[in-house]
């Protein structure tokens, strides 16, 4: 590799930052990409062309360059001069509104995810009252392990983004199926001594791979067009709570996000739901135009 001090970048990522492996990656990812665009030009105006002939999104265009001025400053603050981080950029992102999951599609999820096996059938329907009762990350799922849990106290102890726990309380529900479900079910599906609360069906924790083919089993099951991804359930979950008077703080600390800013998209979501609604069923909808008088 031909960047400057790239062991002892990835090194401060993930031992000094607690970065995850899935970010390290990433960043891995993204600094290869503009190692690439050096060995054609050293003109840092023409990346932007460069990224967008590799038909990345303003999305992606904005990570990519959101990774090299982390790079960038750990350069300067090793002593080097990086004039690149003054001219890179990052391209204007609108945000988008996500898609979260409804209670409607949630129970036909649940649905499809029965199998002959009723104990692997028990385990896929605890998966999804997890991904949507706590509103986690799919990482965060499969991280979960036995000494997280506390059934008297009802609550997870979730570990997220550098290594940060949180406590999420259960509902009384969700606490009463995963009691039952450690007690009854789970033996059934784990090899000894393996201490994840979710079993793959090898007897081990299962992988985001696992997580995510599932639930392209199930999407597919239930007859969504495309499948259902984790982190609508974690959309599904804010959005749910933000409609039933659960404030922004809250929510944040329940989902760990760092910034209020990122908890704030789902007013935009609850917003454009109410449009619709106002436009469906307000009686000035149904008025003529001002322009048939």
């Amino acid at each position: 590799m031909a960047l400057k001090m790239w062991v002892d970048f990835f090194e401060d990522l993930q031992h000094v930052r607690g970065r995850s492996q899935n970010t390290v990656m990433a960043y891995r990812r993204d600094l290869e990409l503009y190692e690439e665009f050096q060995q054609s030009s050293r003109e840092i105006g023409r990346f932007y062309e460069f990224m967008k002939s590799k038909q990345l999104s303003t999305r992606s265009q904005a990570r990519v360059i959101s990774s090299l001025r982390t790079y960038f400053r750990f350069l300067e603050s090793h002593g080097d001069k990086v004039p690149e981080l003054r001219e890179l950029r990052p391209p204007k992102v609108k945000p988008g509104l996500p898609k979260p999951l409804t209670v409607t599609d949630f129970h036909r999820l649940v649905e499809a995810s029965h199998v002959e096996d009723v104990y692997r059938s028990a385990r896929n329907q605890l998966t999804l009252m997890l991904l949507f009762g706590l509103g986690c990350r799919v990482s965060e799922l499969t991280g979960l392990d036995l000494h997280d849990y506390s059934p008297t106290d009802n609550w997870l102890k979730v570990v997220g983004k550098g290594g940060k726990e949180r406590l999420v309380p259960l509902s009384s529900n969700l606490n009463e199926e995963l009691r039952i479900y450690i007690r009854d079910v789970r033996p059934h599906l784990a090899k000894n001594e393996e201490k994840a609360i979710l079993i793959n069906d090898r007897g081990h924790r299962p992988s985001r791979v696992d997580v995510w083919r599932w639930l392209a089993a199930w999407s597919a099951r239930a007859g969504f067009e495309e499948p259902i991804g984790p982190h609508q359930f974690r959309h599904g979950c804010a959005t749910a709570l933000l409609e039933s008077g659960a404030d922004l703080r809250t929510i944040q600390v329940l989902l760990g996000h760092s910034s209020l800013q990122t908890t704030q998209i789902y007013t935009s979501v609850t917003a454009h739901k109410l449009k619709d609604e106002v436009d469906k069923n307000h009686p000035l909808s149904g008025i003529r135009s001002l322009d048939d008088v």
